[in-house]
């Protein structure tokens, strides 16, 4: 019998590398996901374009209408997301931090991708923070999101070496290029069911 592969909705903000390596992975037959929607919430970023290049519905919500009133501009993708009966969300590069609201609507079905080998390096600037630190590995985190912003508990990581001479441009490549590996590798657990949240903890089996 044929397991319906789980519908994927991924919000974006920019050019979606980590999306495109997604739908990439998603042509394969036996991946469990399908990636059915990408949203942006600025209009004609190089991500819709490219998701369109692989024949996926894209989508606009411009949050800046809204103004301050977040949780009405995620109401408006929320609705877009159940109206394309979309089974999980991934964020991939989606420059807005979320309210408790949504995150609650899509408990256990939304995940991120993190540039730091979580708990370590939260926020932004993280390959900054990373040299700065002076530590001798730094890499990329994927987690289910919770209400706090990147401490929802960590589905998988890579890591890279922090190697002598690195700046941010150079450690952030290399942070990249496993990224792109890592997020289709964590959809696929959470679409198959292998890696689930209960009670706050990453469920396998």
């Amino acid at each position: 019998m044929t397991v319906a592969r789980k519908r994927v909705g991924v919000l974006i903000s920019g050019r979606g590398s980590n999306m495109v390596s997604l739908a990439e992975a998603a042509r394969a037959p036996d991946y469990p996901a399908e990636i059915a929607l990408v949203v942006s919430n600025i209009p004609d970023v190089a991500g819709l374009e490219r998701a369109r290049g692989f024949g996926i519905a894209t989508a606009t919500v411009d949050h800046r209408p809204f103004g301050k009133d977040r949780e009405a501009f995620e109401r408006a993708v929320d609705e877009l997301l159940r109206l394309n009966q979309i089974d999980l969300v991934v964020l991939a590069g989606f420059m807005r931090i979320l309210t408790p609201w949504f995150v609650a609507r899509w408990e256990g079905r939304m995940i991120n991708i993190h540039p730091s080998l979580l708990p370590l390096f939260k926020g932004t600037h993280t390959h900054r923070q990373a040299l700065e630190a002076g530590v001798a590995e730094h890499g990329c985190s994927v987690h289910f999101v919770v209400p706090e912003l990147d401490a929802g508990p960590v589905i998988l990581q890579a890591k890279v070496p922090v190697l002598p001479g690195d700046d941010e441009d150079r450690l952030a490549q290399r942070v990249l290029a496993e990224e792109h590996k890592l997020y289709p590798a964590a959809l696929a657990e959470v679409a198959s069911g292998r890696a689930r949240l209960e009670a706050g903890a990453v469920i396998r089996g």
